[in-house]
């Protein structure tokens, strides 16, 4: 397996493609109606939208098309004049370097409060970043809502267009003006994201691979999302469940291309969560599903909590290979590293066959075996072993230790791949302990690397 290098960093949304598309940043105060515009302008549900101001945070990005050009919707946080180091100021760094960033800037106001201080202030740092900008006055739900939209003229932006993102008033009037706009660009026919397709190179070593990151609200998957794309893609803050969305990002290395996905910190069961954590809970919950190797990071100073556990087991049914990462590693002394260790081997013996990296995401220590330990994972995820391998195999486990009295097993073959599952053929059922026991064997006799393997019985 060849090592994994970085050697360009992108960040795109459903698809990697040769030439990257042009950009349009969605960008205004809190509350304006932003993620429901781009929901609207993409015609999907990506971005997590709710009455309550500040629910985006990060920089989300959406692939779209309109009259047969495609281009990226980057969703921003709240933009609003704030302390650098604070949490706001964080999220409006992250929509000034989107506007930085972007071909074209769609400026939001709430055509219902009418034109605020904050809109002045922001549009004049929207101003310097010399892109073009079309001022988007939302919430006109009607004709005779209009008039009061003329106000927003006073920003002085000469291109308004009066929406109502809700309903989809105007919209398709924005679209037009968006791509004549936008120069049209050679584009990858290579598949989207969702697809979940291998995409092979020239030499037939190039992948396409999700790897989520995934854990408790403030253990520092944002810092550690960050630390291996060598970006600040994701806004850092110690308040917790500061991440509200899966944020994806596009990463080329040697290996392939691998899609990094920065979930919301998971805090409680998706049954007990209301509002914009619900939905926060159901894309991290989509994310994990979808991904081929997921990062466990868990605070090293908090140990393994009945939280933690809970969310491997649920990683672990959905198939994934895990790789753990005991982040703040640095911060524990000796003694309490060696307990540590201990209550990982035992709270998550389940998941013995997972790597467990140390790293500190903050300074970067140990963040380049991350890297590596995903490409282990992935080469084992779709290992596919022959039938007479998987038949020897399993006749000299039985011959090792047969099945209860009046069970056979007659045959054995691999039925799939990502994770390894293996099919065996017997006039009963067995029992869930000789399962795993064969599954056991199966891993150490065929040097199975840190996937789970699935075990399927059939009369």
């Amino acid at each position: 397996m060849l090592p994994l290098r970085l050697d360009s960093r992108k960040s795109t949304s459903h698809r990697p493609s040769k030439a990257r598309l042009p950009t349009v940043a969605v960008v205004g105060r809190p509350n304006v109606g932003k993620s429901t515009l781009v929901n609207r302008l993409s015609g999907s549900s990506i971005a997590v939208t709710d009455s309550v101001a500040g629910v985006t945070r990060d920089r989300k990005e959406v692939v779209t098309s309109w009259r047969g050009k495609d281009f990226c919707l980057v969703d921003t946080g709240g933009w609003m004049e704030s302390a650098r180091d604070s949490l706001e100021g964080k999220v409006s760094f992250q929509s000034e370097l989107a506007a930085v960033g972007a071909e074209l800037v769609l400026f939001v106001v709430d055509g219902v409060v009418g034109v605020t201080d904050e809109d002045s202030a922001v549009i004049g740092k929207v101003r310097k970043t010399s892109r073009k900008v079309i001022l988007v006055v939302n919430k006109i739900d009607s004709d005779r809502q209009e008039p009061f939209g003329w106000e927003a003229t006073r920003l002085g932006i000469a291109e308004i267009q009066m929406v109502s993102a809700l309903h989809g008033r105007s919209t398709g009037d924005l679209l037009d003006a968006i791509v004549d706009h936008l120069e049209p660009r050679e584009l990858d026919d290579r598949p989207a994201k969702g697809d979940q397709e291998d995409i092979k190179g020239v030499d037939g070593e190039t992948i396409l691979a999700r790897v989520a990151i995934a854990g408790r609200p403030n253990v520092g998957k944002s810092t550690l999302f960050n630390k291996i794309i060598g970006e600040d893609r994701a806004v850092v803050h110690d308040e917790p469940g500061t991440t509200r969305d899966a944020i994806d990002t596009v990463v080329e290395c040697e290996l392939g291309t691998l899609v990094f996905v920065d979930t919301a910190g998971l805090r409680r069961r998706a049954k007990e969560a209301i509002g914009a954590e619900y939905y926060s809970l159901v894309r991290a919950f989509d994310a994990i599903d979808s991904s081929d190797v997921v990062l466990m990071v868990i605070d090293a100073t908090s140990g393994v909590t009945h939280q933690d556990q809970r969310l491997v087991e649920r990683i672990d049914l959905a198939g994934s290979p895990i790789v753990l990462v005991l982040n703040k590693w640095e911060a524990l002394s000796k003694e309490k590293r060696v307990e540590l260790l201990e209550d990982v081997r035992d709270r998550l013996a389940f998941i013995s066959y997972a790597p467990i990296l140390k790293v500190s995401a903050l300074s970067g220590l140990g963040v380049h075996k991350v890297l590596p330990a995903i490409g282990h994972s992935i080469e084992a995820y779709k290992t596919r072993i022959s039938t007479a391998q998987v038949n020897k195999v399993v006749k000299d486990a039985v011959a090792h230790h047969r099945p209860p009295a009046g069970i056979s097993i007659k045959y054995a073959t691999q039925g799939a791949i990502d994770p390894p599952t293996f099919i065996i053929f017997a006039n009963k059922p067995l029992p869930r302990t000789y399962i795993r026991y064969l599954e056991n064997f199966i891993r150490e006799k065929l040097s199975f690397g840190p996937t789970p393997l699935r075990i399927r019985v059939r009369r």
